[in-house]
């Protein structure tokens, strides 16, 4: 029987080859997909739309169902395997379930839906003049919407797994797919109830106010909060959620959660409302704290932008979710790849917990400089945005690119079980 997983050339070496073999994987696969001087061209839609639900679907795939039905079969076969079914369920799950059995009843999840209303003149804009084709596909406004069921699936489907231990579906004897689905339908539910409360209100606003008068979706309820009434907002504070939900199973080993010694699921619900808490703090600090490095010239076009300072804000807590997708890498690397690596004997101290955290930062301190003011943005990735500083920080679209970079890495970690970096160890009886 197969043993213990280990790093085949040991560490760091392990984990730095590895690492670079993803880059290189990314890069090339972004030139051909996403690259505005690549072939197919598709940045940032629909390829961000694509990428984030192929993360989701992955997530499915392998933290719900545990690579079933395919989970024996043999590596490299079940990492390819896996992979193709992956890109088809993602059709399917974009251009099916929500474009055509969803958008049967909301049209702002349907992309063919609102193409159709523009092509008959039916969406007026807020100049009073019907909406073309053009300018619908141009705006892409249910590509964003799925994005953002994405987005916040990718905290409120895999929570239930890190916070919760699988509460309330585990433990039992469910097997597969009888346990996958089951945990599916409850995080759909979750979902429905996240998205609710926090993305339908600004499509309420698109659709009910910016295009049309309407009584049915509810609008942002968050501007008095904040002051802004975009979904930004959002977009920082889940960001900075998904983070801290992510660093807990990698970099820092369930750590500080192991603190709580309470059944589930208690322990979930108190480590929830932590992360909650957390994530929000740390997106405010980055809104406060970013226009001390961002360029004058930047926050000042932003600022004359419209009234009361609101587009600067909507940048402000885009900007925070773009600074948390830089830690990304560094945490995901550091734990699937280089193994938790630390100057400590214990990794599961306090001491390497400090040190790994730290270290998370100051490499998403290092990407960040070369995303934006070593442009690696502009000659790497093709963003025409970004010629100018002043320019780049607004159009950057930093955060497509980091998720991007993730997916081969999830996918060998998840589909190829790390093959061929890592072997089993032999253990003959």
């Amino acid at each position: 029987m197969a043993g213990e997983l280990r790093p085949r050339w040991g560490q760091p070496l392990t984990g730095i080859i590895s690492l670079i073999c993803f880059t290189i994987i990314a890069l090339i696969t972004w030139y051909i997909f996403s690259d505005p001087r690549g072939p197919v061209k598709a940045f940032p839609y629909p390829f961000v739309l694509w990428l984030a639900m192929m993360i989701l679907v992955g997530l499915w795939q392998h933290m719900f169902l545990g690579d079933w039905p395919f989970h024996n079969l043999p590596q490299p076969a079940r990492g390819i395997v896996e992979t193709i079914v992956n890109i088809i369920l993602v059709w399917f799950v974009i251009y099916v379930v929500f474009y055509k059995i969803l958008g049967l009843g909301f049209n702002f999840l349907s992309q063919t839906n609102l193409n159709a209303l523009a092509e008959a003149g039916q969406i007026i804009g807020p100049d009073g003049k019907p909406m073309t084709l053009e300018a619908m596909k141009k705006a892409h406004f249910a590509e964003s919407a799925v994005v953002c069921f994405v987005l916040i699936g990718f905290f409120s489907y895999p929570f239930v797994t890190i916070l919760f231990g699988k509460w309330p579906i585990r433990p039992s004897n469910l097997t597969q797919p009888q346990a996958g689905l089951a945990e599916l339908g409850w995080c759909s539910l979750l979902t429905l109830f996240f998205y609710t409360v926090l993305i339908v209100p600004f499509w309420g606003l698109i659709f009910g106010k910016v295009y049309g008068k309407s009584v049915a979706l509810n609008f942002p309820w968050w501007e008095s909060l904040v002051g802004i009434n975009h979904v930004h907002w959002v977009f920082g504070w889940w960001e900075w959620m998904i983070i801290v939900l992510f660093m807990t199973p990698n970099v820092w080993r369930m750590k500080p959660w192991t603190l709580i010694n309470l059944p589930q699921p208690w322990k979930g619900l108190i480590s929830f409302i932590c992360v909650f808490i957390l994530g929000y703090i740390i997106a405010y600090i980055c809104t406060k704290i970013a226009p001390l490095w961002l360029p004058e010239e930047t926050l000042h076009e932003l600022a004359k932008a419209k009234p009361n300072n609101a587009e600067l804000m909507r940048f402000l807590w885009y900007h925070a979710a773009e600074i948390a997708g830089f830690t990304l890498i560094p945490f995901l690397a550091w734990h699937h790849y280089f193994d938790d690596i630390c100057p400590m004997k214990d990794k599961d101290s306090w001491g390497a917990f400090w040190f790994r955290t730290f270290g998370v930062l100051v490499f998403a301190a290092i990407l960040y400089i070369i995303y934006y003011y070593l442009n690696f943005g502009h000659w790497a990735l093709g963003n025409h945005h970004m010629t100018e500083l002043a320019h780049r920080f607004p159009h950057g679209e930093s955060l497509v690119w980091n998720f991007w970079w993730i997916i081969p890495l999830l996918w060998n970690e998840w589909f190829f079980h790390k093959w061929p970096f890592y072997v089993h160890d032999e253990h003959h009886h």
